[in-house]
């Protein structure tokens, strides 16, 4: 896509819709936005050039996507990228991103929100009929009531 063609699109109201920070985003396509370190401010711009050349990955700088100058806003599908992944991946770079408490803290929520949405779309799914099965054998197998394995003529009655 040329910078021309996403002008055209940005201004014709063609472009993604931003949900907030702690708005659900069902599915697996997501919208998260990194923030760098203002105090390194070619990072911003260097990442974007690396990360553009990913597969399946959109990248917008901070500024054409209504977000501050030393941040990028991403769009990717969870089952090939995670958001930790990236920033890790960042960081393993050389790149420096925000380490405030609050971006620190944003990352963790995220981390933790993609780890949980991707063990639940892998997980086997729980089936009532096989689990009502598992358990009906059992209570067949299980011991019930009164029984006693001393024959009848060593018990002792009190």
């Amino acid at each position: 896509m040329t910078p021309a063609k996403a002008r055209e699109l940005r201004d014709a109201g063609g472009h993604r819709p931003r949900p907030g920070m702690f708005v659900p985003q069902p599915g697996t396509r997501k919208h998260r936005v990194l923030r760098f370190d203002a105090k390194y401010p070619g990072d911003a711009a260097a990442a974007q050039t690396l990360l553009a050349g990913l597969p399946e990955m959109v990248v917008e700088a901070g500024p054409l996507s209504g977000n501050p100058a030393h941040t990028l806003s991403l769009w990717y599908e969870l089952g090939q990228y995670t958001f930790d992944g990236i920033a890790s991946a960042l960081v393993k770079q050389g790149f420096h991103l925000d380490n405030g408490w609050h971006a620190r803290f944003m990352r963790a929520v995220i981390a933790f929100a993609e780890e949980t949405q991707l063990r639940n779309m892998h997980g086997p799914q729980r089936l009532i009929k096989k689990s009502q099965d598992i358990y009906s054998k059992a209570w067949d197998h299980h011991l019930h009531g009164d029984h006693d394995d001393t024959p009848p003529d060593l018990r002792q009655d009190k």
